[in-house]
């Protein structure tokens, strides 16, 4: 086993990691951590790691050496463990993390996306102190639908996990050169994680939060200030995950960008009143009969050619998108790792669609347009 610190992690420590140390060598605010590399995992070493960040918990995260690239993301197929402060949970979380590329959803993924290749058998494991974040998410310093020369940001409160699980339906700002505020749509955000005592508690938003944005104006200059200058530190559009924690920003995450998209074409007339609508998240347009998925019991009723419905995604639940036409769910963000992996595997998906799980029918017929975030009844061409 060797460890790394963050600050001197070079590419055998994963790109996830590579990318964080080169981000904090250059001066952006990035929580200080180790990485692991190695089969072998000896307490000790950990220990004294875990002393020099000064106790509290921790977020634990794989750091494959194939993910974060310029066209495969990995997002959310590799293990990330938050909130871990024993020892005991650390060492834990690190086998967990170091042993997720041979998982289902990580074999599938790979599959889909890089066919023929052979992935790692364990990946590096970054520990990092964890951001107790008052409010947290993603922003893309591109959009990934049109390539357009926008910031997205989605944002909620709490820990950013609820934006990338998609969890919630987060708000969405919308930056347009140099900096103007172009759309706000303020989302449900009905719950919320965080850092409590000695674990993690999700808990009720209260309605005047769930009414409000969580990122104030002058939040919005800095985050798309951070985004602009990771993308000038990596030279390519970023994919950043970030937290805000007693009013300083973090960045947890920065990787490329791995969907350009185009301009969205026009809407078809041909096309009925939408039953229902929500976010377009992954262009394109797909038909097939609606697939209510409610638990990983239903996933033996999916098959090729359906539309996944669902309330959210989990990432064991990949495999479902190599089988799916198209992807609908009720809560979510277009930054989403369920709107990232739709993406990236070409298939439309709309999310934050409010009672699709009452409004469609399992096994009719539905159109999905994933440009413009409807989804209608029939076969429509």
């Amino acid at each position: 086993m060797s460890i790394v610190a963050l600050a001197d992690a070079d590419p055998s420590c994963g790109r996830k990691a590579y990318r964080l140390g080169v981000a904090l060598r250059a001066g952006l605010p990035v929580p200080d951590g180790f990485v692991v590399t190695g089969p072998a995992v000896e307490p000790q070493r950990i220990a004294e790691q875990l002393d020099r960040l000064g106790g509290g918990a921790v977020a634990v995260r794989s750091s494959g050496l194939a993910e974060d690239t310029s066209t495969v993301s990995f997002a959310g197929q590799l293990e990330t463990i938050l909130g871990a402060r024993s020892l005991d949970e650390i060492l834990v979380a690190v086998r967990r993390c170091a042993a997720s590329p041979g998982t289902e959803r990580a074999r599938s993924y790979r599959a889909r996306l890089d066919p023929g290749g052979d992935g790692p058998a364990a990946a590096p494991v970054l520990v990092q102190t964890l951001v107790a974040a008052d409010h947290a998410g993603v922003l893309f310093t591109r959009d990934p639908r049109t390539g357009a020369d926008v910031v997205l940001i989605n944002a909620s409160w709490g820990l950013g996990e609820s934006v990338v699980s998609g969890a919630v339906t987060p708000d969405e700002v919308v930056v347009a050169p140099p900096g103007d505020v172009v759309r706000l749509t303020v989302g449900t955000k009905q719950t919320r994680l965080d850092l409590r005592g000695h674990g993690l508690v999700r808990s009720p938003v209260a309605e005047a939060d769930r009414a409000r944005s969580c990122v104030p104006p002058d939040g919005v200059a800095r985050l798309v200030a951070l985004g602009r200058r990771a993308e000038g530190l990596f030279g390519t559009a970023q994919d950043v995950e970030w937290a805000v924690a007693d009013g300083r920003v973090w960045l947890v995450q920065a990787r490329p960008v791995t969907t350009r998209g185009g301009p969205a074409p026009a809407t078809d007339p041909a096309v009925a009143v939408p039953l229902v609508t929500g976010v377009p998240s992954s262009p394109g347009r797909a038909r097939g009969p609606a697939r209510l998925v409610r638990s990983v019991e239903d996933f033996r009723r999916v098959r090729p050619g359906d539309v996944l419905v669902c309330r959210t995604t989990d990432p064991a639940w990949t495999p479902l998108f190599g089988l799916a036409a198209a992807v609908v769910t009720e809560t979510g963000g277009i930054l989403s790792h369920a709107a990232i992996v739709a993406r990236e595997f070409g298939i439309p998906a709309v999310v934050g669609v409010d009672r699709a799980m009452t409004a469609l029918t399992d096994g009719d017929p539905v159109t999905v347009d994933g440009t413009h975030g409807t989804i209608s009844g029939g076969h429509h061409r």
